[in-house]
């Protein structure tokens, strides 16, 4: 009987044990499921990333080495916009940067050690932790690089694909090598590269120096015909998190439609609530203080958080989307982005919106589209951006801070509804960061037939109604 009644508390254990294994995994399932896809994977660009490309050219000494440094931005909407880019690492020992073309370090430290040396000029750079940016537009063509001079700014893929690349060339002496029997098959310089990558912009998180193989590229002196390659090539991959970049949203969208009178404006304290959290906002018609208008401009837009226009939601920037007008054929779209910024202007700005009738778009009439395919044929999401040097720059909050156009879409057979909010965005995002969306609840509908109608003709209804149901009697 003990025997049996050990077994029995023995099963259930095992029941106990099964039970809490569920619970567990069920809770596991639950808060993996509750992080935004956002913040970590973006399943609009599943492969994005900003790469930096060392590429050993030449080798003058034993220690002394000509590298060019790329910076690709291979996102398809995102992009890099003022103050830029500014790349950091740090070195293993004592490596120094004798010579920049195409870019600089902002600090120069401590050279002395050279002095005395006769070597003549004194390191560019010395620091164990350079700081490097892009050279400004109009630079002194001797001392450009191919790719160099853009002020940091790399646009995306879709945008403007002259301008998501940066390059600049550095010499670097002082490079030690690793000691002698290393395995990495492409690792023919034995060299230690430097670590802790950083771009120097918010939400970007950069790995570790991997091998690959070396840059091909085209002869200057063979024609076109002769290709030469790099004596070592490095790869630095970084990801974007945008909450890492910011814990509070940038942005959040409205709704309205022809067929309801109601306006759904953006959720209350989508980017902050008003004298909670430090949130900085100036009534409609004021001006921001002399103190903040006397700082530079890149000071001005980096204040966080930002200066805004005081509203419910407190977001510097506002989308809005108005179903218009609809016709036999065809339905009619106008999308507004306003700037409730004070201190800051969006130039070479972008919107994604995610909607199924985007495969269907007839014609847009202010703005730049281009579909983003992302999984085999499905093409329900789009990239919006303003036309050069009419709407592609958002001046600040005023009269002139905003952007709009309409577009016009082919209602498809079989899908095309005014029903139950399927005429309004599933997600929009501007400049890469998730803008804030209505509760589906909250959509405008379409209007209650019922509701609609005078009290007699509810009378007329019912008396149709009883004399038809008298006749059935009869």
């Amino acid at each position: 009987m003990g025997g049996g009644g050990g077994g029995g508390g023995g099963g259930g254990g095992d029941v106990v044990c099964n039970i809490f294994t569920f619970t567990l995994s069920l809770m596991m399932i639950i808060f993996l499921s509750s992080i935004s896809l956002s913040y970590a994977y973006d399943p609009l660009d599943p492969y994005g990333t900003v790469t930096i490309t060392w590429d050993f050219l030449t080798q003058s000494d034993t220690d002394t080495y000509d590298i060019k440094v790329s910076i690709f931005n291979l996102q398809q909407y995102r992009h890099v916009e003022l103050p830029g880019w500014r790349l950091k690492w740090t070195w293993n020992k004592s490596e120094v940067i004798w010579d920049m073309r195409g870019a600089e370090a902002v600090e120069q430290g401590d050279c002395s050690a050279f002095k005395g040396s006769g070597a003549g000029d004194l390191p560019h750079c010395c620091l164990k932790r350079p700081v490097i940016t892009d050279l400004l537009p109009g630079t002194p063509y001797n001392m450009q690089y191919k790719n160099c001079c853009k002020g940091g700014v790399l646009s995306s893929m879709n945008q403007d694909p002259s301008k998501y690349l940066s390059s600049f060339g550095i010499s670097i002496g002082n490079f030690h090598a690793n000691p002698a029997g290393s395995n990495k098959s492409f690792d023919k310089l034995n060299l230690t590269m430097p670590t802790d990558f950083s771009l120097g912009i918010p939400g970007y998180s950069c790995g570790d120096a991997f091998l690959v193989p070396p840059t091909r590229y085209s002869d200057e002196k063979g024609q076109g015909r002769r290709w030469k390659q790099t004596l070592e090539t490095w790869n630095i991959t970084c990801t974007y998190s945008q909450f890492q970049a910011s814990r509070a949203p940038k942005c959040c969208v409205s709704l309205s439609a022809f067929y309801n009178t109601t306006i759904v404006g953006c959720p209350r304290c989508s980017c902050g609530c008003q004298r909670l959290g430090g949130a900085k906002c100036i009534e409609s018609g004021d001006k921001p203080p002399p103190s903040v208008l006397k700082l530079p401009t890149e000071q001005q837009a980096a204040i966080s958080p930002p200066l805004v226009t005081c509203s419910q939601h407190m977001c510097p920037i506002r989308v809005h989307w108005h179903v218009k007008q609809s016709y036999k054929e065809y339905w009619r779209v106008k999308i507004t982005i306003t700037n409730l910024n004070f201190l800051k202007n969006y130039s070479d700005w972008n919107l994604v919106v995610q909607h199924p009738n985007l495969k269907s778009v007839r014609q847009l009439f202010s703005f730049n589209y281009h579909p983003l395919t992302t999984y085999g044929n499905i093409n329900d999401t789009g990239m919006f951006w303003g036309i050069k040097f009419y709407n592609d720059m958002i001046l600040p909050s005023g009269n002139q801070g905003n952007a709009q156009s309409e577009m016009l879409l082919h209602k498809d057979e079989g899908i095309f509804t005014f029903r139950e909010g399927w005429a309004f965005p599933r997600r929009i995002s501007f400049n890469g960061d998730d803008c804030v969306m209505p509760p589906p609840d909250d959509y405008p509908t379409l209007p209650n037939i019922a509701a609609t109608l005078k009290p007699y003709m509810l009378l007329v209804s019912f008396i149709m109604f009883l004399a038809v149901a008298s006749l059935a009697l009869f």
